[in-house]
């Protein structure tokens, strides 16, 4: 859990200054190897894809106490997470009515450079304004930005006894679907749950990509998917030295299955625990979506790895380290020792409090 967050986290906050920047720009101004340190001094700032993750676990976390009503782990209190998230967006500090803990965080306030379909989708569900949101319904768009998978990553960490295989990919691929309404779209997103799905179970990740892209052919429309992943694959088998110009074979990353594609790339040939800053390095490093697709990578290899096998260096300087990581062992908590925590007839730990909004 740890793992999955925080290295989202530094990936996303790594690209974050070079996302519209030319690859010849990046090299000229962080040398050969490319991104591989904060560009600014001090705390370095996240942006939305960390932003909306962290919304995600807690959306999870809140689905989760709602199963005291025998209601089952409905995916659409997420939407009712993310129509949280559209607050910070648009509001300097949070506001009298917010309750959910992490609704309260002021730091969370800020505007990254949020997604333009985030930000219409989510704002389109509210009617009239007023906090009636329609939640758990496909966004009325066409469009396949990297805004949902870049989110996506915290299905795939659920215990994976818990459900069938296809429920995490069906999970995230809903909740992508809140903003995005292209199939590409849902379908990317549902493959990096997936992924993370069966890192967490135990396989390692040529097996966790391998039996993503077997998944994937279940579905009407996967081909942008499919396609986009298996050459991902093909790279990384032929690669002896990535560069960005290697990474740029799979596209900007603007869309979903090219930033899911390259952050694969990135992962699969730098896969180890000593070499997880060279992989976000190559996953920043392009004339792209370098945060979402930095997010990405650190998602998967701060999952095979843990926490432990980040790079400290900036692990410790990330903006809102401390809420990440308590989130993290927060959704370990409910989908542990939930009966520890709360249930119809008590105990009353002041959980359900925490995580009410």
């Amino acid at each position: 859990m740890r793992g999955c967050l925080i290295g989202g986290a530094i990936g996303d906050a790594l690209g974050a200054p070079v996302e519209f920047w030319p690859a010849d720009r990046i090299l000229a101004e962080c040398g050969a190897q490319g991104v591989r340190d904060y560009l600014q001094a001090g705390t370095a700032p996240i942006t939305d894809d960390t932003q909306m993750t962290l919304f995600t676990v807690a959306g999870l976390i809140r689905a989760g106490i709602r199963r005291d009503r025998g209601l089952g782990l409905t995916v659409a209190v997420v939407h009712a997470a993310y129509d949280q998230w559209l607050d910070t967006q648009r509001l300097p500090e949070p506001p009298p009515t917010a309750r959910d803990w992490l609704a309260t965080q002021p730091w969370l306030y800020a505007q990254r450079a949020p997604g333009n379909t985030c930000l219409s989708a989510l704002g389109s569900a509210r009617r009239g304004g007023d906090r009636i949101p329609q939640y758990g319904g496909l966004a009325n768009n066409d469009s396949k930005g990297c805004g949902g998978v870049m989110r996506s990553a915290p299905f795939g960490l659920l215990p994976p006894n818990g459900a069938p295989d296809t429920w995490f990919f069906d999970a995230a691929a809903e909740a992508a679907g809140y903003t995005h309404g292209h199939p590409t779209g849902r379908l990317a997103s549902g493959a990096l749950a997936s992924i993370v799905h069966e890192l967490v179970a135990g396989a390692d990740l040529a097996q966790a990509v391998d039996t993503t892209l077997a998944l994937l052919t279940r579905y009407d429309d996967h081909e942008e998917t499919s396609t986009a992943l298996r050459t991902a694959c093909d790279l990384a088998k032929e690669t002896t030295t990535p560069d960005h110009t290697v990474v740029e074979q799979l596209g900007g990353g603007w869309v979903a299955e090219e930033a899911l594609a390259i952050a694969v790339y990135a992962a699969l040939v730098r896969p180890g625990p000593n070499e997880i800053l060279d992989a976000l390095s190559i996953a920043v490093t392009h004339s792209g979506d370098s945060d979402s697709t930095g997010a990405i990578c650190g998602n998967i290899l701060g999952t095979l790895h843990g926490d432990a096998a980040l790079p400290a260096e900036l692990v410790f300087r990330v903006e809102g380290r401390g809420t990440i990581l308590e989130l993290a062992d927060d959704l370990v908590f409910e989908f542990t020792q939930s009966s520890r925590l709360h249930g119809d007839y008590g105990p009353m730990t002041g959980w359900t409090d925490r995580y009410s909004g």
